[in-house]
C-alpha cells in the first residue's frame, strides 16, 4: 500500500462555541441571583397587618435586612448576634461599609452622615419592643434614618 492510503486523519472538535456558551450561561446566572435572599430569615413569625404591602425597592440605593427573632437576637446572614454589643458592632461594619461604598461612587459621605440604605426590620411578632427599640436606635446612631418594618398582611395556613 502506498503512504498516502495509511494516513490517518484524526478530527478535532472545536470547543470554542461550546466553551463560549458555557462561559455566558454562568455569567447570566451570576448576575440573576438574588443575595438578598439569603438575609431572610424564614423561620421568623411577621407580626399581621392587614395594610402590609411587599417593599417597594425602586430607586432604593441599598437595603439592610435585620432580621429580629422572638429572644431579640439579631440574624443576619445565618450569623446569629445576641449581645448588644455585637448587635452594635455589626450595625457598625454594615454602616461602615455603605459609607466606603458612597465613597467609591463619588459621594461625599463622612462617618455620622445620612446613609441613603433603607434598614427592613423583619421581627417576629413576639420580639419584646425594648429589643427592637434598641436595634433601631443602634442603627440611628450609626446614620441610618431610614426604615421599613415588615408584616404580613393575611396569616399564614399551617
Amino acid at each position: 500500500m502506498s503512504g498516502s492510503m495509511m494516513h490517518e486523519s484524526k478530527v478535532e472538535p472545536n470547543l470554542t462555541p461550546i466553551l463560549d456558551m458555557v462561559f455566558q450561561l454562568i455569567t447570566f446566572f451570576m448576575l440573576v441571583v438574588n443575595f438578598k435572599g439569603a438575609a431572610l430569615d424564614l423561620s421568623l413569625q411577621l407580626p399581621v397587618l392587614g395594610s402590609a404591602r411587599p417593599l417597594d425597592t425602586q430607586g432604593q440605593e441599598g437595603l439592610l435586612v435585620l432580621n429580629i427573632d422572638h429572644e431579640g437576637q439579631l440574624k443576619s446572614f445565618g450569623k446569629i448576634y445576641s449581645d448588644p454589643r455585637d448587635i452594635d458592632a455589626f450595625i457598625a461594619r454594615e454602616a461602615k461599609a455603605d459609607g466606603q461604598e458612597l465613597i467609591r461612587a463619588g459621594k461625599s459621605y463622612q462617618s455620622g452622615d445620612e446613609l441613603p440604605t433603607t434598614v427592613v426590620i423583619r421581627a417576629d411578632e413576639q420580639t419584646p419592643f425594648a429589643k427592637l427599640n434598641a436595634v433601631i436606635t443602634a442603627c440611628q446612631a450609626q446614620g441610618y434614618l431610614k426604615f421599613s418594618l415588615r408584616a404580613m398582611n393575611r396569616v399564614k395556613e399551617r
